[in-house]
């Protein structure tokens, strides 16, 4: 799960998406194309929102996406265009690639669809981003049923 800081969206598809699979089958993490808050708990929004829907994401620490998470995930979902674009630079081949989706495909194909960014909005904006991420970790829970 990859957004632009790893404080608000992807660590609430990380959360969402772990507390909906068998931790000894999934392994499921988030990170952000920049470095502007790596070693960061999430934004206490993004926790408070979690918290509400019964997700602790508070022993999250926001890290930056490099090459290597190409080799180490066989899924890499993007909240937004922009980072997708930023994910994809760092690619070194088609395989790596193919690897890379934006999360609200898997809800929405073919549409391009951004997760919008929460952190100068309100706490309603948190809200709309959860439902939206807990709808889309649902559809990707099912793809992965019938991979694996």
């Amino acid at each position: 799960m990859v957004c632009l800081g790893n404080i608000c969206r992807s660590p609430l598809a990380e959360g969402i998406l772990k507390s909906k699979l068998d931790p000894n089958k999934y392994i499921v993490a988030s990170c952000g194309t920049s470095n502007y808050h790596i070693g960061s708990k999430p934004d206490k929004r993004s926790i408070d929102i979690a918290r509400k829907h019964n997700i602790d994401i508070t022993e999250q620490r926001a890290a930056q996406f490099n090459v290597n998470n190409f080799k180490t995930y066989d899924y890499i979902y993007a909240m937004d265009n922009s980072n997708y674009q930023n994910i994809i630079k760092l690619a070194s081949n088609n395989t790596e690639i193919n690897k890379v989706k934006l999360i609200l495909e898997e809800l929405y194909p073919n549409q391009n669809l951004d997760v919008p960014d929460p952190y100068y909005g309100g706490e309603q904006g948190f809200e709309d981003v959860y439902q939206m991420l807990n709808k889309t970790c649902d559809t990707i829970v099912s793809i992965l049923e019938k991979r694996h």
